[in-house]
């Protein structure tokens, strides 16, 4: 038994590394099945394989190939590999794993993992097992199936749909976490029934979809550097009452307590949004993290009457940590029309301040804010994905810029001056040799 467990979890974490080698570009979706009784054998898929609909469907068809099945499907709004490297916990704490009951699932079952089905639409799973069951998806929760009779003489097709981070005032840890219960306990109502059953887990669509690029313009061979594009995080958005109101990014938000203490990247961590707001006039984005830093944003708009139009300002941030709050002052630069973004390469407490600390508490004079390549918005997101054209912190005239036209005009200067210089030059109206007799011109009359 205790080997039995050890093959199943050697196959769970070669499933896992199935995970973090795929490596193609085209839509997809995982998959992953097991059953309390038993399933046909599935090689497992080579690194960057995406199994096809055809595939799937041949395995299916000897996977229920006779008798009646009831069949668990979790349905989740979106799904990606990423979900699980970026909240599995696999190589970290164990016991942080967003999925430690689907993990033990599939440890202690007979399973198979598709880490890359090609995804065709948001029904194709649905409708697929609907054909090889031959019947309707019955959709069910927890408390009703603990109330369900399930007649296993016929075959049963369960649908219970799981939500993604589309509740922005969790995380989406914590959206994963509160699956992984449901999924726990919806076995564990199977396991007291007495029901044979055969699970499945996948997603309506990729929770992260990347188009696919063509390689036909790309040398082939061998070279000595491999260009790494790296995974550009999702902005943090908070939605209002009317939709999305609020969009952050920043490469990293630094925070340090203390000159001599190390820095602190926030943006590493997933935030909780509980407590931001926003309407016509003000906007509140509240990030709080389970490091028991808060970083509060307060934004405001108002009209200008000199530019007849409606700027927005960041009027201060304020960060909390261990019961103590520091306020650091939006003094200068960080403005922007109301209908535009504010991105700024570097924006900090400490050089060419747009941050200005105000609170004169003597545990948090020392307190620091260091944002790198920081976008904010908190009004007039007009489609609701992307952030608006942005006006940058950058003066017009850099000290590159500076030097350009510096050097320009020292050049300019020296082609002028030399070209008045050759202008000057005149012609000598007669040539005499000074050591010869002069020369004389004979006149006649």
């Amino acid at each position: 038994m205790a080997a039995a467990k050890g093959v199943r979890l050697m196959a769970f974490i070669a499933f896992l590394f199935a995970f973090f080698a795929t490596g193609s570009h085209a839509a997809q979706v995982p998959v992953l099945l097991w059953s309390s009784e038993s399933l046909p054998p599935l090689a497992s898929p080579a690194a960057g394989h995406i199994t096809s609909n055809d595939q799937l469907t041949a395995y299916l068809t000897s996977a229920f190939g006779s008798g009646p099945h009831t069949v668990l499907l979790f349905l989740q709004d979106k799904l990606s590999k990423d979900d699980f490297t970026v909240f599995g916990g696999v190589f970290g704490n164990k016991q942080d794993s967003a999925f430690q009951n689907l993990e033990a699932a599939l440890q202690s079952s007979s399973s198979v993992t598709l880490p890359g089905l090609e995804w065709s639409g948001s029904s194709a799973i649905p409708a697929l097992l609907q054909e090889k069951l031959g019947v309707s998806p019955l959709l069910v929760d927890a408390d009703t199936l603990s109330h369900l009779s399930i007649n296993t003489s016929v075959s049963n097709l369960l649908l219970i749909n799981l939500p993604y981070c589309t509740d922005l005032h969790k995380s989406c840890k914590e959206v994963l976490r509160d699956n992984d219960e449901i999924i726990g306990k919806v076995l564990s109502i199977m396991k007291a029934k007495n029901v044979p059953y055969t699970a499945m887990y996948t997603g309506l669509q990729p929770s992260r979809v990347i188009s696919e690029t063509s390689m036909s313009n790309q040398a082939v061979g061998r070279s000595l550097l491999q260009a790494v594009v790296p995974n550009v995080k999702p902005p943090i958005m908070f939605n209002g009452t009317g939709g999305p109101c609020i969009m952050l990014w920043a490469l990293n938000l630094n925070v340090s307590l203390s000159s001599t203490l190390a820095w602190i990247d926030l943006a590493a961590q997933t935030p909780s949004l509980t407590g931001s707001v926003c309407n016509t006039t003000n906007s509140r984005l509240v990030l709080s993290y389970e490091s028991g830093f808060v970083l509060s944003f307060f934004m405001s708009q108002r009209l200008y009457p000199v530019s007849a139009r409606n700027w927005f300002t960041l009027d201060s941030v304020q960060l909390q940590s261990s019961g103590l709050t520091a306020t650091f002052i939006g003094s200068r630069g960080i403005y922007a029309p109301a209908e535009y973004s504010f991105h700024c390469q570097s924006v900090s407490s400490f050089q060419d301040t747009l941050l200005v600390p105000n609170n004169t508490n003597q545990n948090t004079s020392q307190w620091r804010l260091n944002f790198i390549d920081f976008q904010i918005q908190g009004f007039g997101l007009a489609n609701g994905t992307n952030f608006s054209y942005a006006s940058d912190c950058a003066g017009f005239f850099t000290p590159g810029i500076w030097m350009g036209l510096l050097t320009s005009l020292l050049m300019l200067y020296i082609f002028v001056y030399g070209l008045h210089m050759i202008m000057r030059l005149n012609t000598m109206d007669r040539f005499d040799d000074p050591k010869g007799p002069s020369i004389s011109v004979p006149q006649s009359d």
